[in-house]
């Protein structure tokens, strides 16, 4: 039996479609720069980027935006991977969007943050979004624009990776303060990431620094560092295009692992301290 593909026009248990949530079909103009909800308020908004899929993007983001919500800042995190949505699972949501006449009104986590993904219009996690570019920034518009983000002072988006139309919209129609862009350390990674980091520069979106994922793993006996992807090329990377190396981060089976539990905000990460005193500095 085929797998379930979720369509604009179906209805879920409750009867509703996207629709009814406020999802509407795209439309055929150009892109827009995107505005709030007009009771929304934001104050920075954080892209976080990769070259490609599979070097922990997802995770930088869901850990970056806990570590801000414990300084006592007020977060929101906006999952812009339409079609590979992760957030909430990370976090442990699993409500249903919900809105009233124009209004999506976010999830909140177990720590208070406001949350908004894909997964939240689906009947099933693992049902496939299978939208085509058009219908994908309109969601990603909506996600922006009509959801209800309240006093936010720090915005995380988990942008899309590569450099394909779909990043381009978040990059040409959200008001970006910057972006971290995430690497590993494999040489293909670094080339991959190159790319993104001149996309943003094409663009105009300041690129704050690097963020370096499973750079080594630490035996637990001794803390000698093993480097099982080989050398780190994120030096390499940040001293051609003049940008800060913000953190290494080892790997670490507790991630994972605190991930499939829904407890993201329960792991600690302390090479990511620095970082978010540079996001408070900016």
């Amino acid at each position: 039996m085929g797998k379930e593909v979720m369509k604009m026009s179906e209805r879920n248990a409750k009867g509703k479609t996207p629709e009814d949530y406020g999802f509407r079909m795209p439309n055929k103009k150009g892109i827009e720069k995107f505005e709030l909800h007009e009771s929304a308020s934001v104050k920075k908004v954080i892209g976080i980027v990769s070259g490609k899929g599979g070097v922990g993007k997802s995770f930088v983001t869901s850990m970056l935006a806990s570590m801000m919500q414990k300084r006592n800042h007020r977060v929101a995190v906006l999952d812009g991977d339409i079609t590979g949505p992760s957030q909430g699972k990370s976090f442990g949501v699993t409500s249903k969007a919900e809105g009233f006449k124009g209004t999506i009104y976010p999830a909140i986590t177990k720590n208070g943050m406001q949350l908004i993904s894909s997964n939240m219009l689906l009947d099933k996690d693992e049902t496939p979004v299978i939208w085509r570019g058009p219908m994908v920034a309109s969601i990603l518009q909506q996600f922006y624009s009509e959801v209800l983000w309240e006093a936010v002072d720090y915005m995380f988006v988990d942008m899309p990776p590569g450099t394909s139309d779909v990043p381009l919209t978040l990059f040409q129609s959200v008001p970006l303060d910057g972006i971290i862009v995430v690497t590993s350390p494999q040489d293909l990674v670094s080339m991959v990431v190159e790319k993104a980091i001149n996309m943003a520069s094409m663009m105009n979106i300041k690129v704050l620094g690097l963020v370096e994922n499973m750079s080594y793993v630490q035996c637990p006996n001794c803390d000698e560092k093993i480097y099982v992807f080989g050398k780190s090329h994120a030096h390499e990377v940040a001293q051609k295009y003049h940008l800060p190396l913000l953190a290494q981060i080892p790997m670490n089976p507790e991630i994972p692992a605190a991930a499939d539990k829904g407890s993201i905000d329960e792991v600690v990460v302390p090479e990511l301290d620095v970082v978010a005193e540079f996001i408070e500095s900016i």
